[in-house]
């Protein structure tokens, strides 16, 4: 579909784009599996270049008779467009994808083949303990094809796994969730996460509340990835070029260069990253301030957005790189971060807490001041309160405001670094590796009445 599609394009430049994908997936409820399934899609896109204009055209399910039509299409908005302000020749020279003929191997319910029987026995543990586990278990595989007029011929093969799994007490009032990322299910240790939701509900049988406040808090990697992700998807160079962001300069320019944390974290992105690979060059399925359909192919490799505190980068493509006069720096599908050194596990923070919260998870997060980043959002599914190092119940929810940047500058503790789902963005973004960390004043603005 790539080599007709590139052959069937009269313009002066043609990328196209195929994506393949599958899914297999299992839901339930209540300790007992509810359904299941499995789905294939196809969608094809098409870009086309004529002169500096740009026409894209995307289809789902598209059968060979009507492919001719959607590159005629593509064609055609190309030459009635306007010229593309990231006009910049097609990427050449990148060695071919060895694999590129190689069929596409779906996924299906054998991904689930250990996996299930270990669920199965976490339904009867959960049953005998006066439990109910409900969530849902997906994995999929979506091989994505790259071909250009320029010569490139390139593939990827994604696999992308997840399991959210919430415990809910016998009487559904004290309720506790964990999710996890995985690759292909074999790594998740379905009976550790069950155990660790039991102990969490017998932690909530003690209810403790709390006014509005700042409180040291703790913050398990689920909810730190939610915090980055968002501060990641918001460092654009193109925003701050133009004084729309926190990454702006004040009087012109970005903060490229200035120190963001007191602590040396490291905030990256690598597409070869053991556990959450992905892919190693730009997929662009249409442009925008962070993206440029004429960087297509471009190659990827490690990326410091933040090192040792200091900002390093931010999301550019050729043209706003030039605007910028910094490195190209594209965006990057996973994000990694972690402090100096080996920081201390989750559990080894709890027991050298004197008195603070221990969150497990945020969610409903909306952007409130793109200028700070300052974002609001909920606790969910557990906050917990420490005593001389020791959990002693569970508190009230809340409403918090913070800016992730402005967290970044007041952490006091990293801990351990380790993969982790986050808990909002998941549908979006997975492949994460965050540490937890400790945060002397966090903001909870007011007591929430969500339970």
């Amino acid at each position: 579909m790539v080599e007709r599609a590139l052959e069937l394009s009269r313009n002066d430049g043609c990328v196209v784009l195929v994506d393949e994908g599958s899914t297999a997936n299992l839901r339930f409820a209540g300790n007992t599996l509810t359904t299941n399934g499995v789905a294939r899609s196809a969608r094809l896109t098409v870009i086309s270049i004529a002169g500096q204009g740009v026409g894209v055209v995307s289809r789902a399910a598209v059968r060979d008779e009507q492919l001719a039509d959607v590159v005629a299409a593509a064609d055609a908005a190309a030459r009635d467009a306007q010229p593309a302000e990231d006009a910049r020749p097609l990427v050449e020279g990148v060695p071919g994808s060895p694999h590129w003929d190689d069929p596409v191997r779906p996924t299906d319910f054998g991904v689930f083949e250990t996996f299930a029987p270990a669920l199965g026995d976490a339904f009867a543990a959960a049953e005998a303990g006066g439990r109910r586990l409900y969530g849902f278990a997906e994995h999929s595989v979506n091989s994505t094809f790259l071909g250009t007029s320029a010569g490139l011929r390139l593939r990827h093969d994604q696999p992308t796994g997840r399991l959210e799994l919430n415990a809910k007490s016998a009487d559904l009032k004290r309720s506790a969730w964990t999710g996890v990322s995985t690759q292909d299910f074999t790594d998740v240790d379905v009976a550790a996460l069950g155990s660790s939701l039991a102990q969490r509900l017998e932690w909530a049988k003690t209810r403790v509340d709390l006014p509005a406040g700042r409180y040291e808090t703790l913050l398990p990697p689920s909810a730190v990835a939610d915090l980055m992700i968002y501060l990641y998807w918001s460092a654009g160079a193109r925003d701050a070029l133009d004084g729309r962001s926190v990454f702006a300069k004040p009087g012109g320019g970005t903060r490229v260069g200035e120190q963001l944390a007191t602590l040396p974290v490291t905030l990256s992105s690598d597409p070869g990253a053991a556990g959450i690979a992905c892919p190693p060059f730009v997929t662009a399925h249409a442009s925008s301030r962070e993206s440029s359909v004429f960087d297509n192919g471009l190659p990827l490799g490690p990326t410091d957005w933040i090192k040792d505190g200091r900002l390093e980068a931010l999301l550019q493509t050729r043209y706003s790189a030039e605007l910028s006069g910094l490195p190209v720096t594209p965006g990057i599908d996973n994000l990694i971060m972690a402090g100096a050194g080996d920081g201390r596990s989750l559990e080894e923070m709890i027991a050298s807490t004197r008195r603070g919260l221990l969150v497990t998870c945020l969610w409903y997060i909306r952007e409130v001041d793109p200028q700070t980043l300052l974002v609001t959002g909920l606790t969910r599914d557990g906050v917990y309160l420490i005593e001389h190092g020791e959990v002693v119940g569970e508190v009230n929810n809340f409403r918090f405001n913070e800016s992730p940047v402005d967290l970044l500058g007041r952490v006091s503790e990293v801990g351990a670094s380790e993969r982790t789902l986050p808990r909002e963005w998941n549908d979006y973004f997975q492949r994460t590796v965050m540490p937890a960390v400790r945060v002397p004043d966090f903001n909870m603005s007011t007591v929430s009445q969500a339970s």
